[in-house]
């Protein structure tokens, strides 16, 4: 904890983007609040998915090594990379809340997290776990900075007309290929 501690000095902010469960949009969420965060010409961003996409892997049949496997990787990210300077590193989590989570969140507390962001769909299934996602906050004494609804609908740009469901899986950012979009608005609102 006090190489990770002695790391983290060069990093002014750090942010944990949580959800509850997966396909809410979170990798999505921090890419763009990384992008956004790092319009700033004065500002150093560095966006960090510390699993390396271990987002696809079922948890449930992840073996004991393979958690510790996990706990390894995000222990030597904190500790082992030079991030340089920067203003903000986001640390986009797996989905639940895990014994990852609870490392990641020990790893930093000596070097001092801003807090979390907690990503959730308006599905019942979602709110659902968002609630345990934010009781673990609680417990863990982690800030949360705030919770966005995700995918909660999409504005046609040509017609305006409001319709649910999820858009823009092309990897693309609405802050640079739509910038007056009603997408690219929430998220600067959010960013400020």
């Amino acid at each position: 904890i006090e190489e990770i501690k002695e790391k983290m000095k060069t990093v002014k902010h750090k942010i944990l983007v949580l959800s509850g469960k997966g396909g809410v949009g979170k990798s999505t969420f921090s890419a763009h609040l990384a992008h956004g965060l790092a319009e700033d010409e004065n500002t150093q961003v560095r966006p960090q998915e510390p699993l390396g996409g271990a987002h696809s892997i079922n948890k449930e049949k992840m073996s004991t090594p393979c958690g510790f496997l996990f706990l390894g990787m995000i222990k030597q990210f904190l500790r082992d990379v030079d991030w340089g300077e920067v203003d903000y590193l986001i640390v986009d989590t797996p989905p639940g809340t895990s014994d990852e989570h609870l490392s990641v969140v020990q790893y930093l507390a000596a070097a001092h997290i801003d807090g979390a962001v907690i990503i959730t769909t308006p599905q019942e299934v979602s709110l659902q776990d968002v609630r345990k996602e934010i009781n673990f906050c609680r417990k863990v004494k982690l800030p949360i900075i705030g919770v966005v609804e995700n995918m909660s609908g999409f504005i046609c740009p040509k017609c305006k007309v409001r319709a649910r469901g999820a858009n823009c899986d092309k990897g693309q950012s609405f802050l640079m290929d739509a910038p007056d979009s009603p997408a690219t608005l929430a998220y600067r609102s959010i960013i400020q």
